[in-house]
Order: structure tokens, then C-alpha cells, then sequence
């Protein structure tokens, strides 16, 4: 269903891949899919494939590409695991979200046959920061983020979400501690667009497509309530 594709950076000078998955006929919206440490992996290209099945245009841009082009990485494999680890302490997360933001242009620029057709964005693990931290930088339409890591730390950053968000939180994430949770309620829960869902007794990575880590019953639940999110915010 998909392929990859090249996206220029904000500035033009650049361009970097991603992986494009396309639905039959016209596309409703489009949807960014912001990678997990382990790159654009077959579970994140599956992410996409699923999306467009139900009438997304869906982009996962290669965000390592500045360290590791077309890295992918297994996080059932313990030394994959780790390459993942540090590839996250060189990743520069701002210039990320600049190609975010640059994914975003290219998937408007292809909409614009589409008439009103709006832009969102879902991310996993690391993806999940991203994902607020678009919703708080750029005019994304829609932001999800499951198991976002450090987001207690961006809580400075919420006053700019002008957009809806949606987060999925597992309660017993280690590598988002119950502290970290309670201050993202605390400084979350009376944002008016922003939602959170907890999942109790789940923990990080609960929601992959494909390994150890997934939790059936509750990667079903977090991706209907994601489904309606998308269905009600983008059409």
C-alpha cells in the first residue's frame, strides 16, 4: 500500500524521506505517524497502512535521517534496543520538529485537491513528545500522543496548543514515572483541548503494532478512542 518518499526541509535545501501510505480514492485528511527511537520500523509503516485503510493519507517522515538514514530498529533485540537508546541522546528533538513541520507542508500541499481537508499527527514513545510538542509549535489540526516521554517537562509550552490533543497515558510506564504522570494532570486536565486516558496496570509500548511489548485489549481501546479523535477533529 505504501512507499517512500522525499520531503524537502523547511528551509529547502534539504530533503529527507518518509514513508507514504495512500488510501483508495480520495483521502479525507492526512495524518503525520511520528516514529517511536527505533525509526521508521515495519510497525510504524504498519501504523500508516492501517490509517489509510481507513481513508487517511498518512506520512512517517525519517527523523533519524541526520544520524542514521533509514534506520530500523527491533525493540525486542536487546542491543537494537540500545542503538535506539543512542541514537535518542544525539537526536536533536527542535530540529525534529521542524521536519514535522515540514511533513506537514508537503502533506497540505498534496491535500490541496481536497478542498478543507485538515492535518494531524500521531506519535508513539518518543513520537509522543513530538506530537505535543507540534501541537504547541506548529497549526497542526489534531495531535495524539501515546506514552509520551518528558511531557511533565514541556508543561511551559501548553498555553500555545490551540488545537485539540489526545494523550494515552499507561499508568505503569517506567519510563514515566507516577510523579511525571500526576503533574501532566495537574497541568493538563483543565486545558480545554486537551483530553488524557489512562490505562491502568499498562505499561510503555502497549499500543505496538507488532513484538513483546503490545497489550491486545488495550491497543485496541487507545486506537478507537484515536479513531474517534481523528474522526471528530478531521472529518
Amino acid at each position: 500500500m505504501g512507499g517512500m518518499i522525499e520531503i524537502p526541509t523547511l528551509s529547502g535545501e534539504q530533503m529527507f524521506k518518509a514513508y507514504r501510505a495512500e488510501p483508495e480514492g480520495g483521502a479525507k485528511a492526512a495524518i503525520i505517524v511520528i516514529q517511536e527511537i527505533f525509526g521508521v520500523n515495519a510497525g510504524i509503516r504498519r501504523k500508516c497502512d492501517k490509517l489509510a485503510e481507513q481513508g487517511y493519507l498518512a506520512l512517517a517522515p525519517d527523523l533519524f535521517w541526520r544520524l542514521d538514514p533509514g534506520v530500523e530498529l527491533d525493540p525486542d533485540i536487546p542491543n537494537e534496543f540500545q542503538a535506539a537508546i543512542e541514537l535518542m541522546g544525539k537526536f536533536d528533538q527542535d530540529q525534529g520538529v521542524r521536519d514535522i513541520e515540514a511533513t506537514i507542508h508537503a502533506a497540505r500541499d498534496e491535500l490541496k485537491g481536497e478542498g478543507r481537508a485538515k492535518v494531524g499527527c500521531v506519535g508513539y514513545c518518543l513520537g509522543g513528545r513530538l506530537a505535543f510538542m507540534t501541537a504547541a509549535r506548529t497549526d497542526i489540526d489534531a495531535s495524539v500522543g501515546y506514552y509520551g516521554v518528558g511531557i511533565d517537562g514541556l508543561l511551559g509550552e501548553k498555553h500555545a496548543i490551540a488545537h485539540p490533543v489526545l494523550l494515552h497515558v499507561p499508568t505503569e510506564d517506567h519510563f514515566v514515572d507516577k510523579d511525571a504522570q500526576k503533574a501532566m494532570h495537574e497541568g493538563l486536565d483543565d486545558h480545554p483541548k486537551v483530553a488524557l486516558h489512562d490505562y491502568e496496570g499498562l505499561d510503555h509500548g502497549f499500543a505496538t503494532e507488532f513484538g513483546d511489548r503490545r497489550d491486545e485489549e488495550g491497543a485496541t481501546l487507545a486506537d478507537r478512542r484515536t479513531m474517534k479523535f481523528f474522526a471528530q477533529n478531521l472529518g
